[in-house]
């Protein structure tokens, strides 16, 4: 069943998750997305210009200004968050008001929504702690250390669980939950493991690995999650629930992540270990059978095929010196 004819709302659909969801629904619904447009994904897309588009400049702490542009959309996808590891240690106060606060603000805001079919709440993989092998959705999760601000990200992102739960179970909001695991591919802007070694990787430069590189990672990508969330939409199932979204197949260590990407843009970079100086998640491998059996979810695009695709984008978008060129043959 296609998403034809729905008003939606995309907090953060600018971003990268978001844009791909944009290219997806574009044609055949209106959709605003509200966004600071601090990360923008939609350079170089047909899609700013599409007359079903319409853009906000906003915050989502900001509650009435959301309430003033949501209009009455049927679908409101909740993306907009602090993300990304350097900048949550950076400022984990900010992290945590944006993404406990500004979740509460979107729901409170869906609420008043007469014609609301669908909300869905985006967490993180992070819920699981340091370590996640196949973990499940009802599996128990771990906050981490108080004081250690690599988790506050994580936190506020539960804290957003529970509050979208909470939602559905006293106010009958038809809430949906999607816990992602290492998202990647073409349009990815900002920090990430992948974005960091392709990029490096076209221009020559060493791939810097915090570590001794065997960090464990599922990584699945991005036309997967966008799958996985349409078909939570389509599906009533869904209301009420949270989903696993990965790759299993798509495992790997951080060094083997590095040793792949130097082998698809045939690149002549190092790699380097330097100290961590950060907790971080050793070991994030999801069972994602209930998205499979609830969702018909099933990610298509191995590790190996989708770095290919992924370096091909960034190649396009990366000023090359003749040297450059010569990497990616």
């Amino acid at each position: 069943m296609a998403i034809k004819g729905k008003n939606i709302f995309i907090s953060g659909g600018a971003g990268f998750i978001g844009s791909a969801l944009v290219s997806r629904l574009i044609d055949n619904n209106k959709i605003t997305i509200y966004d600071t447009f601090n990360r923008y994904s939609l350079n170089g897309q047909k899609l700013r210009n599409h007359p079903n588009l319409a853009s906000v400049r906003g915050d989502i702490l900001d509650l009435e200004r959301i309430k003033s542009h949501i209009g009455q959309a049927n679908i409101v996808i909740h993306l907009a968050a602090v993300a990304g590891i350097d900048t949550v240690i950076k400022s984990p106060i900010n992290t945590m008001k944006v993404n406990m606060l500004g979740t509460a603000n979107m729901l409170e805001a869906a609420e008043e929504l007469s014609s609301l079919e669908r909300f869905v709440d985006f967490s993180t993989s992070e819920v699981f702690g340091s370590y996640a092998f196949r973990s499940e959705e009802g599996d128990t999760t771990s906050l981490g250390a108080v004081g250690n601000a690599r988790w506050t990200y994580a936190v506020s992102k539960l804290a957003g669980e529970h509050l979208s739960y909470s939602y559905f179970s006293e106010k009958s909001l038809p809430t949906t939950t999607i816990r992602p695991f290492n998202i990647y591919g073409p349009g990815q802007v900002g920090e990430g493991a992948v974005h960091h070694f392709i990029t490096r990787a076209l221009r020559g430069e060493d791939l810097v690995i915090r570590g001794n590189g065997d960090q464990i990672r599922s990584w699945c990508y991005i036309d997967d999650i966008a799958d996985a969330i349409l078909l939570s939409l389509e599906n009533e199932k869904s209301i009420g629930e949270c989903f696993n979204i990965g790759n299993p197949r798509g495992t790997v260590t951080i060094y083997g992540l590095a040793l792949a990407v130097i082998r698809v843009t045939y690149s002549k970079s190092k790699i380097v270990f330097v100290p961590k100086d950060e907790a971080d998640v050793e070991l994030r491998i999801p069972n994602i059978d209930k998205a499979m059996t609830i969702l018909n979810f099933n990610p298509l695009i191995d590790l190996e095929e989708g770095l290919k695709k992924t370096a091909d984008w960034y190649y396009d978008k990366i000023q090359h010196t003749p040297r450059q060129a010569e990497l990616v043959g």
